[in-house]
């Protein structure tokens, strides 16, 4: 194998990795913070695929303002769900917290996904991608389009890290993801911590599905497979860590490009991709069940 052969394969696993990490980092903010597995995730992420290729084909805005359009409706979006329907489990309006939100998010999803497709329809759409052509580095040929938007993607990730880091409010969402009780004594809002980081992990979802969408089809299940993979990048990184989250996608993004050079058949290869993430997840597992970054949790 070439040395351009190694690197146009670590190439295609950091662009994919980007994406990987989007979603698995809302995911990971979400059950920080709330403590529950959203299993409309995926949903959130096809929402943000329409929502960009309304704003770029009906709208006529540029594909840019397309994904920040997404972005912004996702948030608003997952404010809302979180005050209507995640609330009760937190305000002990429930009897049974851990099967309501487990029940509530997965009627959610069908929901959202059997509305996408009668207002959409099965058809295909793809919207118009931030940048067309090819992008050139010696003999290293990339697609523009994959190019462009995980360099967005890595931006949008680097600013939610600095957000988490500097600012107020990633302080507070770290503190409540630590201990919500400990948090609310020291004058934290836990309620509107809760709201904003179930926004943000929708909206971080609704930006992956933004930015793929012109790379490739907006369909209404376009969100199954790579909420998936969400849930193996975050249960590799730990559950409810956000770095996890990070150095899970780049793991499962480089296994995924590697593992298709070792089958000759590129049609196997590619049929057996999916398999490849799932072994490094339960190999990782045996070594450390609390995952990578993750915290072993004592018991009484």
């Amino acid at each position: 194998m070439t040395l351009i052969a190694i690197a146009e394969q670590a190439l295609n696993g950091l662009i994919i990795s980007t994406f990987y990490a989007l979603i698995a980092l809302g995911i990971a903010l979400i059950f920080g913070v709330l403590r529950i597995v959203n299993f409309a995730h995926g949903e959130l992420y096809m929402l943000g695929g329409y929502a960009c290729y309304m704003a770029v084909t009906l709208l006529g805005l540029p594909p840019v303002f397309g994904v920040v359009f997404a972005v912004i409706l996702l948030m608003a979006a997952g404010m809302a769900i979180e005050r209507t329907l995640i609330r009760p489990i937190h305000a002990g309006k429930v009897d049974r917290p851990d099967e309501y939100a487990i029940m509530i998010t997965f009627a959610l999803s069908v929901l959202l996904l059997n509305l996408a497709n009668s207002v959409f329809g099965p058809w295909p759409q793809r919207p118009r991608p931030i940048f067309r052509g090819i992008v050139e580095f010696g003999e290293l040929i990339i697609p523009g389009d994959r190019l462009a938007a995980a360099s967005v993607g890595a931006l949008l990730i680097a600013g939610l890290m600095l957000v988490l880091r500097f600012t107020w409010m990633g302080k507070a969402v770290r503190a409540v993801s630590q201990d919500r009780q400990a948090a609310e004594t020291f004058g934290i809002n836990i309620t509107r911590t809760s709201m904003l980081a179930f926004g943000a992990g929708a909206a971080l979802a609704g930006a992956a599905g933004a930015l793929i969408g012109p790379v490739f089809n907006v369909v209404p299940p376009m969100g199954i497979v790579p909420a998936i993979k969400a849930y193996i990048v975050v249960v590799l990184g730990g559950l409810g860590s956000i770095p996890g989250a990070v150095v899970g996608a780049l793991i499962l993004g480089q296994v995924e490009s590697f593992a298709t050079i070792l089958i000759p058949d590129t049609t196997r290869a590619l049929a057996y991709k999916d398999a490849y993430g799932l072994a490094v997840l339960i190999l990782v597992l045996l070594v450390r069940p609390q995952g990578l970054f993750g915290k072993r949790e004592r018991r009484a």
